[in-house]
């Protein structure tokens, strides 16, 4: 068994049930990233030509409503499959990863794990990681 099938093996085995989160060591986080960027890649590739098409029209267009439905659709499906990694959705394509202290966040398009935010601060707020990791030197960084 390759390096990156064992990765995905033990991504698989992380798998879990929508809403039901867990602790992520930032190692641990830098596992699962791999697989968090083509579930989102996929998803924002899908979701453009609804997006596209919807600003086109206008706000009262019949057309609007299936536009919708399919935009709501492909973000539900995505949001249940990030879930399903224990991770927490806080918007479009951003989402948590929960260290016991706060999140180690992570938006699409970006390519690696670089921001922190504490519980109940704002996404806005993150911090660069390298700082926290710096000043705080918390416990799930070196695990």
């Amino acid at each position: 068994m390759t390096a990156s099938e064992t990765l995905s093996a033990e991504v698989i085995a992380a798998i879990s049930r929508p809403g039901e989160t867990r602790q992520f060591s930032l190692s641990e986080a830098k596992q699962v990233l791999p697989v968090l960027k083509k579930l989102t890649l996929a998803a924002s590739d899908e979701l453009g030509p609804f997006q596209e098409r919807m600003t086109s029209l206008l706000d009262c267009d019949p057309r609007q409503g299936p536009l919708q439905d399919q935009f709501e659709r492909i973000v539900r499906k995505w949001i249940s499959q990030v879930q399903r990694l224990g991770l927490r959705v806080t918007g479009l394509w951003e989402v948590g990863f929960d260290t016991g202290d706060g999140y180690l966040c992570w938006r699409h398009p970006e390519l690696r794990l670089a921001y922190f935010r504490h519980y109940g601060e704002d996404f806005s707020l993150r911090r660069p990681l390298a700082q926290v990791i710096e000043e705080d030197q918390p416990e799930w960084a070196f695990q």
